[in-house]
């Protein structure tokens, strides 16, 4: 079984930054995809950013240009950089994990809240 546990979020001010982290561990495979949703309060939750096992990225078109996301293998690591933060990007953030064959597995979430 993997195990995520994600860090990161917090307040932060409009234009502001955030980097929130997913750090995975347990019975992690080979090949394995990794990404980031999102669900704001009454809204579904939906795909923010995604690394395939070939490490191709997926961004959401509302965060194209101001998040990055990444990860580091050596750590089982996953990285989402958030820049130019806007009000309608709050919401909790939660990590995933999909290895092959596997089902996926959740992180907790994090909050994210943009405010002035």
């Amino acid at each position: 079984q993997v195990q995520l546990v994600e860090s990161g979020g917090g307040l932060v001010q409009p234009g502001g930054s955030l980097r929130l982290s997913c750090a995975a561990s347990g019975s992690i495979s080979g090949r394995y995809a990794m990404g980031w949703y999102r669900q704001a309060p009454g809204k579904q939750r939906t795909l923010v950013a995604a690394l395939n096992t070939a490490g191709a990225t997926n961004y959401a078109d509302s965060v194209k240009g101001r998040f990055a996301i990444s990860r580091d293998n050596t750590k089982n690591t996953l990285n989402l950089q958030m820049n130019s933060l806007l009000p309608e990007d709050t919401a909790v953030y939660y990590c995933y994990y999909n290895g092959l064959g596997s089902p996926i597995i959740w992180g907790q979430g994090t909050q994210v809240t943009v405010s002035s």
